[in-house]
């Protein structure tokens, strides 16, 4: 990578994060007042977190020969399960750093607990 494509590539990012900051100073109040927009607002942090999770899983590495003893396979089901408690947790309290802490101890607990019995 160049020094040009650098600073290209910051003030790129520069310029998309402060349009997107000041984007709704600009738009009429009238159309933030939409209902299909509260609707996005409210299902957006549940949606963001869902991808994440989902790109970050471990599947990669798993061939056709995957035991019951494989890490990776522990890794891949701990990660699952923390997926699926975050869900729970988030749908209950709509509290995205506690379902994120929940998550993280989960994950770990999960793995932890799966090396520890299944392996």
């Amino acid at each position: 990578m160049t020094s040009s494509y650098l600073i290209f590539a910051t003030l790129a990012m520069a310029a998309v994060t402060f349009i997107t900051r000041a984007l709704p100073a600009l738009i009429p109040r009238k159309l933030l007042d939409t209902p299909w927009l509260h609707r996005l607002n409210e299902s957006l942090p549940l949606s963001v977190m869902v991808l994440l999770i989902l790109t970050s899983l471990s599947y990669q590495d798993l061939s056709t020969t995957v035991t019951l003893y494989d890490t990776e396979l522990h890794l891949l089901m701990a990660q699952v399960g923390a997926l699926i408690l975050v869900l729970f947790i988030y749908h209950i309290s709509r509290q995205l750093l506690v379902s994120m802490v929940v998550g993280i101890a989960a994950i770990n607990g999960l793995f932890w607990l799966f090396n520890s019995f299944l392996g």
